[in-house]
């Protein structure tokens, strides 16, 4: 029996200079957002800080707002917070993805 095919896909929101979020860019600032520290999230992400850093940045500058709010190390080490603006990123990020996978699935069958 042949497994039937269907439509697969990513999405993400684009400017003129590129991509502004993605599944990559969400799973980053989930990250920050669970462990507190982009630190910790790039290493998960099995990136460098200073990629991490600079895709925080660019989220910052194309969104016009800062997604996260870090404060800097010390005895404890620093932290870092999604902002309102990151956690409604992430929030209209995950109903558009849902309904872009519902679409693909409702227009697989009509095709194959």
């Amino acid at each position: 029996m042949n497994t039937p095919l269907k439509f697969c896909g990513k999405v993400w929101l684009e400017d003129e200079k590129g991509k502004v979020l993605g599944p990559g860019r969400i799973e980053l600032l989930e990250l920050v957002q669970q462990h507190g520290s982009l630190r910790q999230a790039a290493l998960q992400m099995k990136m460098s800080y200073k990629q991490a850093w600079d895709l925080i940045q660019q989220m910052n500058d194309r969104l016009g707002a800062p997604v996260i709010v870090t404060s800097r190390g010390g005895k404890g080490g620093g932290s870092a917070t999604v902002t309102a603006i990151g956690l409604k990123s992430i929030e209209n990020y995950k109903i558009f993805q849902r309904n872009f996978r519902s679409f693909l699935e409702q227009q697989s069958p009509l095709i194959f």
